[in-house]
């Protein structure tokens, strides 16, 4: 019976909806695990709580999400602190009052990321614009800056201790880099168990959500990832990776079924949870490749 472990923030393309279907792609025993996008961590979480694996590496390229996790893993009480002024703050607000503070607190998070600071103030704040936000979108300009607007929530959970605190356990042990995916290739042998869930392929011109870096991740970085599951497959590791299916809008579109043909690649039913019109949620399919 497996254990689960409530990520600490909302994030587009989340697994924790599928994470009966990912577990069924486990290995019996995980004793050393690489996730080179980590996003919201859903899987890693799970693989935690479940394995306790002895060797831990994840790694994403929004420097702001690793930030948040390096400060969760060793100063969570000081974000507890600064996240429980802020719920304690917002909710005695009413409403034009919380859209000013919602972006005070904006401006001020975006200082920091034009100064490059890697703080504990980052962190918390990264943490309090994810709950009150619109959807609990990430999203950057072109300059790298935060840009999504306030959602409506009546009390948003900004703080929640025993998430913060539980995560920052399982974190303790965890190598947390900031950068390409490539940069994990020298952790990943034969005895490694590697989740990949890169930035979806887009289904279509409007579904495009990509700019959660100042990068964005076209087919051909999809088809180079590709190449480099192959390469890291050939090593002896075993590797679970996700992505959109592009045949829910053209049944002849073999983009994935192209790149992966030597694997295994199932077709898994996921409900849209971000999407800005609510006439785009609803159930779809996703691809998990598996090279075993």
């Amino acid at each position: 019976m497996y254990k689960t472990v409530k990520p600490f923030i909302k994030w587009a393309g989340g697994k924790s909806q599928l994470l009966d279907v990912i577990r069924e792609k486990y290995p019996t025993e995980i004793k050393r695990y690489c996730e080179p996008f980590v996003g919201g961590g859903a899987v890693l979480l799970d693989v935690l709580v479940n394995f306790q694996p002895k060797e831990v590496l994840i790694n994403d390229i929004n420097s702001e999400l690793i930030n948040t996790y390096t400060h969760i893993r060793d100063n969570s009480e000081g974000i507890i602190t600064m996240l429980s002024e802020m719920q304690e703050e917002f909710w005695a607000l009413n409403s034009d009052r919380r859209t000013d503070y919602f972006y005070a607190k904006r401006d001020r998070f975006n200082e920091l990321i034009i100064h490059e600071k890697s703080t504990e103030e980052k962190a918390a704040l990264f943490i309090f614009l994810n709950k009150t936000c619109f959807n609990g979108l990430y999203r950057v300009n072109r300059k790298g800056l935060y840009n999504v607007p306030i959602g409506s929530y009546r009390k948003p959970a900004i703080c929640d201790i025993e998430s913060i605190r539980l995560v920052s356990d399982l974190l303790r042990n965890v190598e947390i880099r900031c950068g390409d995916y490539k940069w994990c290739e020298k952790f990943i042998d034969n005895n490694t168990f590697v989740y990949i869930d890169p930035p979806y392929r887009p289904l279509n011109e409007t579904s495009s959500f990509t700019s959660y870096s100042k990068t964005e991740f076209n087919d051909g970085q999809q088809i180079q990832l590709g190449n480099f599951i192959e390469m890291i497959s050939e090593r002896g590791a075993k590797v679970v990776a996700s992505n959109s299916d592009p045949k829910n809008t053209n049944k002849d579109d073999n983009f994935f079924d192209d790149i992966y043909k030597q694997f295994n690649v199932y077709r898994v039913k996921a409900n849209r949870m971000i999407n800005s019109n609510s006439k785009g949620r609803g159930s779809i399919s996703e691809l998990l490749i598996c090279n075993y």
